[in-house]
């Protein structure tokens, strides 16, 4: 069963998506929001594995909401929900740790679809938003000093660290999926996501991006 969070200033669109997606056998809706703030309590109360979430709200919008989201919950997939096609909303939210966007205006099986996919270690974008946020990832490895502060000059590979663990940051350095990764090791897409966590908390990393540019920093990739 894929844990649901929504949030959503609107609530047409937030009663909608809950009647909508609870329809679906696999999916079960943990809970709503309509604001940031509300966002960030339901992560930390139900750290959903999927979290849709608003690019345009109060107190905090989806931008910066992500980037405190991911920081909580790192396991909780975000897909921004948007009503036109913002690409700097977009790439900064997927900078932060979002892991793509859809439009508001998406049928019921594209929606289910994404939500499946991102759960699986999948990202969503389009080939437009793709083009633009690999040139954008290329500029942060480059300058990443400056760029990524939290990810300081002399941080080191973290002695404890195992074999398993420093294999998946190598394949997340070369942009592979927790599918592919767990298909390669031989291992459940569950387990993949557990070692992630772990990465994160041995390495002080906020998320996936940074455990790229943490890869091609120390020459994994």
């Amino acid at each position: 069963m894929i844990k649901i969070g929504i949030v959503d200033d609107q609530d047409l669109v937030r009663d909608s998506l809950k009647i909508l997606l609870s329809a679906q056998d696999d999916f079960e809706v943990v809970g709503i929001g309509k604001d940031g703030y509300e966002a960030l309590k339901l992560v930390e109360n139900y750290h959903p594995d999927v979290l849709l979430l608003d690019i345009r709200m109060p107190i905090m919008d989806g931008v910066e909401a992500t980037a405190m989201l991911k920081t909580r919950s790192p396991n909780t997939s975000i897909i921004i929900l948007t009503t036109f096609d913002d690409d700097e909303y977009v790439l900064n939210a997927i900078r932060n740790g979002a892991s793509g966007y859809l439009l508001k205006s998406s049928a019921m099986d594209e929606l289910a679809k994404a939500i499946r996919t991102v759960h699986a270690g999948g990202s969503l974008m389009t080939p437009e938003i793709a083009t633009k946020a690999f040139k954008m990832f290329s500029e942060i490895v480059k300058d990443y000093p400056k760029r990524i502060s939290s990810i300081k000059e002399e941080t080191t590979l973290p002695c404890n660290l195992n074999k398993t663990e420093l294999e998946i940051i190598s394949h997340i350095g070369n942009g592979l999926a927790n599918k592919e990764i767990a298909s390669m090791l031989k291992l459940s897409e569950g387990t993949v996501r557990n070692y992630i966590s772990s990465i994160l908390q041995k390495t002080g990393l906020r998320d996936r991006t940074q455990i790229a540019i943490f890869a091609v920093r120390h020459k994994m990739v």
